[in-house]
C-alpha cells in the first residue's frame, strides 16, 4: 500500500517520469525510509515497554554467577535486546566490568549488543526473509558465546586498566506502577534512539538507491567474482574500520545481494560494520590496554569471516 501511495505521488500527481534511473532512485529512497523508520520506531516502542518487566539487577547477578558458559549466554541474550550500536554499547560494557562481571561475559555482552536487536531482526525480515533472519540471530549469538567464553578463559583481567574491575557500579534499575508508565518509557527510548539512528538510516537507504539504480550488475558480479575466495574476508576488513549501526547497514547489504554479492559477503560485512569500528577501539582505550582490544577485535572478525563462508556455503538451502 505504500509504494502504491508514493507512486501515485510521484507520477500521477508530481507527472514525473518513470523511466528516469533519477527517479526510480529518489522513488527507492522514499519508499525504503518511511519504512524503515516507520518499522523501527514501532519495534522499539513495543520492546521498550517488554523491557520493563525485565529486571537488569537480576540479569547481572546472574551473569556473575554462571559457569559452564551460562554466563555467556546470559550476557549474549542481554545483548541482543539492547538496542545500542557499538559504541552506545560501551558504558554499559564499563559498568558491568566494575560492577564484577566476568571479563568473558562483558564481552558476548559487547559483542551481541550491536549484532542483534528488535528494529534489526524486523528489519532483517522484511528484507531477507524470516529464514535469513532467525540463521543471521543464531550465527549472531554464537558469535557472542563463543567469543566471549575464549576471551574468558584467556585471563586476560591484567589487560584491563585500573579502575575496571570491581564491584562499585550497579545498573539503575526504574521502577513503574503503571501501563501509562511502562507505555512513556517505551515511546521516549522509541524516539531516543531513533533521533540517533535516523541520519544514518537516511545516508544508508541513499547509498542502497544509488547501488540499486546506477550500478551495474555485472560489475557487481566483476568484483566478487574477482575476489574469489577472499571475498568475504575482503568484505569484513572493508567493513572493519566503518562506524554505523546494522539497521543502518541493512539496505546496503540488502542491495549488494540483491545486486549478486553473495549472501555470506554480504551479511558478513554487514556485521564488520556494527560489531567493529575504529570509535570503538578507541573509546574501549579507556578501559583496556591495546593487546586486549587487538585479541578481542581479531576474535570476533575471525568468528565473522567463518560466518560469511557459513552463508556463502548455505545460501542455496536458504535463499
Amino acid at each position: 500500500m505504500l509504494q502504491e501511495f508514493i507512486d501515485w505521488i510521484f507520477y500521477s500527481l508530481l507527472s514525473l517520469n518513470p523511466s528516469s534511473s533519477a527517479i526510480q532512485a529518489l522513488n527507492f529512497f522514499v519508499y525504503d525510509s518511511i519504512k524503515i523508520l516507520v518499522l523501527i520506531f514501532a519495534m522499539i516502542w513495543a520492546v521498550g515497554y517488554l523491557r520493563t518487566y525485565i529486571s537488569p539487577t537480576k540479569i547481572q547477578s546472574f551473569m556473575s554467577k554462571g559457569k559452564y558458559g551460562s554466563s555467556n549466554v546470559a550476557a549474549a541474550l542481554f545483548g541482543a535486546v539492547t538496542p545500542f550500536c557499538s559504541c552506545s554499547s560501551i558504558p554499559i560494557f564499563f559498568g558491568m566490568l566494575r560492577a564484577g562481571v566476568p571479563l568473558g561475559a562483558t564481552f558476548s555482552f559487547l559483542i551481541t549488543s550491536p549484532l542483534i536487536n528488535e528494529y534489526l531482526v524486523i528489519l532483517m525480515i522484511g528484507l531477507f526473509g524470516f529464514k535469513i533472519a532467525a540463521l543471521y540471530v543464531v550465527s549472531g549469538l554464537l558469535i557472542g558465546i563463543f567469543a566471549g567464553m575464549i576471551l574468558g578463559r584467556l585471563n586476560l583481567e591484567k589487560y584491563l586498566e585500573k579502575g575496571f574491575s570491581g564491584k562499585d557500579v550497579n545498573f539503575r534499575e526504574p521502577k513503574f506502577k503503571t501501563q501509562k508508565g511502562r507505555l512513556k518509557y517505551g515511546l521516549r527510548e522509541a524516539k531516543f534512539i531513533t533521533k540517533k539512528l535516523w541520519l544514518w538510516i537516511l545516508f544508508s537507504v541513499a547509498i542502497g538507491a544509488i547501488i540499486h539504480n546506477y550500478v551495474p550488475q555485472e560489475a557487481i558480479q566483476t568484483v566478487v567474482e574477482g575476489s574469489g575466495v577472499f571475498g568475504v574476508p575482503i568484505a569484513v576488513l572493508i567493513g572493519v574500520p566503518m562506524y554505523g549501526s546494522c539497521a543502518a547497514i541493512v539496505p546496503i547489504a540488502v542491495v549488494l545481494f540483491q545486486k549478486g554479492v553473495p549472501l555470506g559477503t554480504a551479511l558478513a560485512f554487514m556485521m564488520a560494520v556494527s560489531a567493529l569500528s575504529l570509535p570503538e577501539a578507541i573509546m574501549l582505550k579507556q578501559a583496556m590496554k591495546t593487546k586486549l582490544i587487538l585479541i578481542f577485535f581479531g576474535l570476533v572478525t575471525l568468528g565473522i569471516i567463518v560466518t560469511g563462508y557459513m552463508f556463502n556455503y548455505l545460501q542455496t538451502a536458504i535463499v
